[in-house]
C-alpha cells in the first residue's frame, strides 16, 4: 500500500455534490450536478473557508460534477486557488487516489475532490475502520468534506493522520 507522508501536512477529501443521473444514452462522465448539488457545494467551499480550511493546490477528477464542484471551491476560496484535473481520479483505485496524493511534494495544504466509493477507502486508510465509522456511519455524503492533519512525521498503517473537522450540507 502506498504510504501518504507529508508532505502535505493537511489533506481535505471532498467527495463531488449531488449530481443528476445519465441521460438516455449518456455517460456517467458527463453527469452534472443538480439543483441541491449547487447549494451543497457553494455551502460546504463557503463553510470551509469560513473555518480558514483553505487548501494550496486542488485536485480534481475531470468529471463534470467533480469540475463543477472545484469551481465552487474556488469561488469561495479565490481565482488564484491552483486547480488540477486528474484524469485518473475518475474510476481510480484506492492506490491510485494515494498516489495521486503522496505525489504533492510541494503543497502544505492539498484538496482532493473525486468519488465514492474510493474516497470513503481513502478516509478509512488515513483515519482508520473505527474512527471512519464514528464519522460517516451512513457512507459518504455528497459535498461532504474530511480535513485532515498528519500528527507526527512517520505515518503507520492507519496513520497519525488526525481527523480535525468534517463538514456536510
Amino acid at each position: 500500500m502506498i504510504i501518504v507522508d507529508p508532505p502535505p501536512f493537511r489533506v481535505y477529501l471532498m467527495r463531488h455534490a449531488r449530481s443528476t443521473w445519465a441521460e438516455p444514452g449518456g455517460r456517467d462522465f458527463d453527469r452534472s450536478l443538480d439543483d441541491h448539488g449547487y447549494a451543497e457545494a457553494e455551502l460546504v467551499s463557503a463553510r470551509a473557508a469560513d473555518r480558514m480550511q483553505r487548501p494550496d493546490l486542488v485536485l480534481s477528477s475531470t468529471a463534470r460534477r467533480c469540475r463543477q464542484t472545484a469551481e465552487a471551491v474556488q469561488r469561495a476560496f479565490g481565482e488564484d486557488t491552483e486547480m488540477l484535473f486528474v484524469d485518473e481520479l475518475y474510476n481510480g483505485s484506492l492506490e491510485t487516489y494515494l498516489a495521486v496524493l503522496a505525489g504533492q511534494k510541494q503543497a502544505g495544504a492539498l484538496m482532493l475532490i473525486g468519488h465514492n466509493p474510493t474516497l470513503e477507502e481513502v478516509l478509512e486508510s488515513m483515519i482508520g475502520p473505527d474512527r471512519l465509522a464514528a464519522t460517516i456511519p451512513s457512507g459518504y455524503p455528497t459535498a461532504g468534506l474530511a480535513a485532515l492533519e498528519h500528527g507526527g512525521t512517520v505515518m503507520a498503517a492507519s496513520g497519525t493522520w488526525l481527523l480535525k473537522d468534517f463538514l456536510t450540507a
